[in-house]
């Protein structure tokens, strides 16, 4: 076995180096973003073969590369950041990198325990789903049913963490509803065209609708997390997890927000999804501390503004679900927003040398400062939107 292991990775560093060699250089934005981008994804790949293991990178830790468990929420980027390479190269020896990774997490279409399922499914099997590996339709559909397990009918949202232990158990939460899980939707949606089954539609517009009622301020921005009662489904409270404070607006949560309600829109042809979309797109371009590179603070009202972290990740999530907002109407607005985003992500301010930043295409994103975690570091999902917004452009 070792043996074979060890012969796999000789052929497929072997087959990495090739790839790189095949895409020429050429002239335009575009292409010179994805000829970087091969040629850092080329290094991260070696670094993980030599190791002989299935690695899955997040972010740098203490100046080395940090990686996880496939339990992790995290865990379906780095995968999905495979197969957009693929897409963007057209490339096979991505394709079996990206096969190799994303059935590295397979038994993830069996958890329950948090909502993420969504993300991590959604962006490995459902975008191997989408280029042809028809043998991933029964996971994503799995998944879905793992996902539903976590709908609170009464309240008519889908459970974000359980509250009986770590943190969230500190909290004094019934049933937390984080803006984030507007992204597990997605998954929702993809299961009922590919099963035939409603239930896992049903499910998702539910929680959108309540998503608009409760989590939403008038001007549009958005609460981090919601509480629900699980006895009458009336909101207890309303909260923050990782932004500065509750009635301040996180900005990667924000981000989330825009993101899911044009896939839900997208899903549905509902036109309240895509003006909720849109609104919460306006509250960000028109806010006073909106900086002029488009690259957002962590959180808009942080106290120490201008000193305070930017969030590349929030811009990458923004700039990716842009270039499809383009498509729904007011094309030019929307795409030239995508791109000025895209294009302050690749300068030099936010983009990473070849060879550094842990072999991460972005640097200068934060996890959750009040967590004192992963703050002005690369992470995993700021490049997977990166290249996701890089794809949607063309």
């Amino acid at each position: 076995m070792k043996k074979s292991v060890l012969l796999f990775a000789t052929i497929l560093y072997a087959a990495v180096s090739a790839c790189t060699q095949t895409v020429q250089p050429k002239s335009g934005f575009l292409e010179e973003n994805i000829r970087f981008a091969v040629a850092q994804e080329k290094l991260q790949v070696e670094a993980i073969e030599k190791s002989g293991k299935v690695l899955n990178p997040r972010t740098v830790a203490n100046g080395k590369v940090k990686y996880i468990r496939m339990e992790d929420w995290t865990s379906g980027f780095y995968p999905g950041t495979m197969w957009y390479l693929y897409e963007l190269t057209g490339d096979t020896t991505w394709k079996t990198i990206a096969k190799k990774q994303t059935e590295a997490i397979d038994s993830v279409k069996f958890l329950t325990w948090h909502h993420d399922v969504g993300f991590m499914i959604q962006c490995s099997f459902g975008n191997g789903l989408r280029l042809g590996e028809e043998n991933y339709r029964e996971v994503v559909i799995q998944a879905a049913k793992s996902l539903s397990t976590r709908f609170r009918p009464v309240a008519g949202v889908f459970q974000s963490w359980n509250v009986d232990k770590g943190w969230q158990s500190e909290r004094g939460w019934e049933c937390p509803v984080i803006i984030d899980n507007m992204m597990n939707l997605e998954l929702l949606f993809n299961a009922t065209r590919l099963s035939g089954d409603s239930s896992f539609y049903k499910l998702a517009v539910s929680h959108a609708d309540q998503t608009i009622k409760n989590h939403y301020r008038p001007d549009y921005s958005c609460y981090h997390v919601v509480d629900y009662s699980l006895t009458d489904g009336t909101v207890r409270n309303r909260h923050t997890a990782q932004g500065y404070a509750h009635e301040t607006s996180w900005a990667r949560g924000q981000a989330w927000g825009i993101y899911g309600f044009t896939v839900c829109y997208r899903e549905t042809q509902d036109p309240k999804y895509l003006l909720q979309a849109q609104k919460a797109f306006e509250f960000v371009v028109h806010h006073k501390n909106f900086p002029a590179d488009f690259v957002p603070y962590w959180d808009f009202d942080a106290p120490k503004i201008p000193n305070e972290p930017r969030d590349a990740s929030a811009a990458a999530i923004m700039a990716s679900t842009l270039y499809e907002l383009s498509g729904y109407g007011n094309g030019a607005y929307y795409r030239g927003w995508a791109d000025k985003i895209t294009k302050s992500l690749a300068s030099p301010a936010y983009r990473a040398k070849l060879g550094e930043n842990g072999n991460f295409l972005l640097m200068h994103s934060v996890g959750s400062i009040p967590h004192g975690a992963e703050i002005d570091v690369p992470l995993n999902y700021a490049d997977y939107y990166f290249l996701e917004a890089l794809l949607r452009s063309k």
